[in-house]
């Protein structure tokens, strides 16, 4: 392992290279989150249900099922997805984006996670660096991209996922990483606290939920890694972003204002640039106020 650590910081591109490769069997590994871990959440919540409600009950009894079994298999002929049929990328290119089996043709989006989560991993890898705060910010890009799709999927932001993140800031900062202990804790405090806080309102207001709880704790996560001073950016940003793809897909679905719109995935981008672009972006936001 020493041979690998003093290679990769004394070759960049060794590094760059490692982390690319790496992340791809990670966004493999993702695919298989993004499909399975809302499953296991529903399965548990029914168990809890009927727990506590119906205690008396036979309760459901499911198959084994987690991030690793039952192995994958496609959905529509039972094929059991061989080693080499799960290669980031090549596999999807070699079988021609179909079932080895029944010749059905899988999603576009999997090798698309596979690829998106290689290039930001690569992406955040080089602007930082070789050293802690690359490694660090590639592990937050893998976390970020895995709840995006998956509230994109099912509107669910998992506990299971957010509040590691939001850890793994805190815990970051005790070695000044990316921000000071107290600015990670103003952040994750201040973060949830925002969000908190408009959700009342508009609640009182309207009498309407207008976001989620898994929403308040991704912002915490991300002001635990930015700090309190990257809050209003990836708050306005998000916004910003939001609302450009709300009316899109309002428009392009034809629904109306009351149309539900994830809001995870619109912070998940904001605090990912702020992340890496925090102070360029208030530099070139003061040059335009006061030039």
């Amino acid at each position: 392992m020493q041979p690998i650590i003093d290679l990769s910081l004394s070759s960049p591109w060794f590094f760059y290279s490692m982390v690319g490769i790496v992340s791809l069997m990670i966004g493999s590994f993702l695919n298989v989150v993004i499909h399975r871990l809302p499953i296991m959440m529903e399965r548990a919540w029914k168990q809890e249900y009927q727990g506590y409600f119906h205690p008396d009950d036979k309760p459901e009894v499911f198959e084994r099922y987690n991030l690793v079994k039952p192995d994958s298999t496609c959905p529509k002929c039972g094929h059991k997805i061989r080693f080499w049929e799960n290669i980031p990328l090549i596999s999807y290119a070699i079988l021609g984006g179909r079932c080895a089996g029944c010749k059905t043709s899988i999603s576009i989006r999997y090798p698309l996670v596979e690829l998106l989560t290689a290039v930001l991993s690569v992406w955040i890898a080089m602007h930082f660096g070789p050293g802690k705060a690359a490694l660090a910010g590639v592990v937050l890009t893998w976390l970020l991209v895995a709840m995006t799709f998956i509230d994109l999927d099912k509107m669910l932001l998992p506990d299971q996922l957010t509040l590691p993140a939001l850890w793994f800031g805190l815990l970051l900062s005790l070695d000044h990483v990316f921000v000071s202990p107290q600015d990670a804790i103003l952040g994750a405090a201040f973060g949830y606290l925002i969000l908190w806080s408009i959700y009342w309102l508009f609640k009182l207001l309207t009498g309407k939920e207008g976001m989620g709880y898994g929403d308040f704790k991704l912002l915490a996560a991300l002001g635990a890694f930015t700090g309190w001073q990257g809050l209003l950016i990836i708050v306005l940003l998000s916004s910003f972003v939001g609302a450009i793809f709300g009316v899109v897909i309002m428009i392009k679905q034809r629904q109306g204002k009351n149309l539900a719109i994830p809001y995870g995935p619109y912070l998940a981008i904001a605090g990912w640039i702020a992340l890496l672009y925090q102070q360029e972006i208030k530099t070139a936001y003061f040059n335009w106020v006061f030039s």
